[in-house]
């Protein structure tokens, strides 16, 4: 008798210095997940790691972290996300990779607020809540100074968060990366997004205009 495999759901976000890929079995466990914290490179990491997770499985939901975050990361892995789910005939959806880095510590009263560093000195910004990772405010690329009178929670993580704290004076500061075997924790509105690109600004490379 042929034994049918259980669904599975694979996790994976580059949006960072962080390449973070997880699997997770039709019960929403996390059955294996790998962290590196590489810097650049994520165009020739992510996909052994894929495959050193997989193991020759498939799996039939793919959750792509789309950003904001690093131009190039983002685009990485969408670029794989893409193509597994069109060779598995997987279901593609996005997750929010601010809440991803949110969701990677410990669960806490009041809001948490993401900041990562982005292009020209800016921080891209948003708080959540410590407790089920729901958005407590929009999505912000501003200055630090600007950032700082934006954001009101106490504890600030992320790759901007020490620069968003000396900037407001106060405050927790804690650099803290995302891990893919947190996605399922996120609230299903920010893991079933579209799989494109969230910048929250416009991308420095800009495709030239006919003459």
């Amino acid at each position: 008798m042929t034994t049918i495999p259980p669904d599975m759901l694979l996790a994976f976000d580059t949006s960072s210095a962080a390449c973070t890929v997880a699997l997770f079995d039709d019960a929403g466990a996390c059955v294996a997940s790998r962290d590196e914290l590489i810097g650049r490179g994520h165009a020739e990491r992510l996909v052994p790691m894929i495959a050193e997770l997989m193991s020759g499985r498939r799996a039939d939901q793919i959750l792509v972290g789309v950003g904001p975050g690093s131009f190039t990361g983002i685009r990485v892995a969408l670029a794989a996300a893409h193509g597994l789910a069109i060779g598995w005939n997987s279901k593609l959806e996005g997750l929010s990779s601010l809440a991803l880095i949110a969701a990677n510590g410990v669960r806490a009263e009041g809001d948490v607020a993401v900041a990562v560093t982005g292009g020209h000195g800016e921080l891209f910004i948003q708080q959540f809540d410590g407790s089920t990772f729901d958005p407590s405010s929009n999505l912000h690329n501003l200055p630090p100074a600007e950032a700082a009178t934006t954001i009101d929670a106490a504890l600030v993580v992320g790759s901007g968060a020490e620069r968003l704290v000396e900037a407001r004076g106060w405050g927790e500061a804690r650099e803290q990366w995302p891990s893919a075997a947190k996605a399922l924790s996120l609230p299903l509105s920010l893991r079933s997004l579209a799989p494109r690109p969230v910048y929250a600004r416009a991308p420095d490379a800009r495709v030239p205009e006919a003459a």
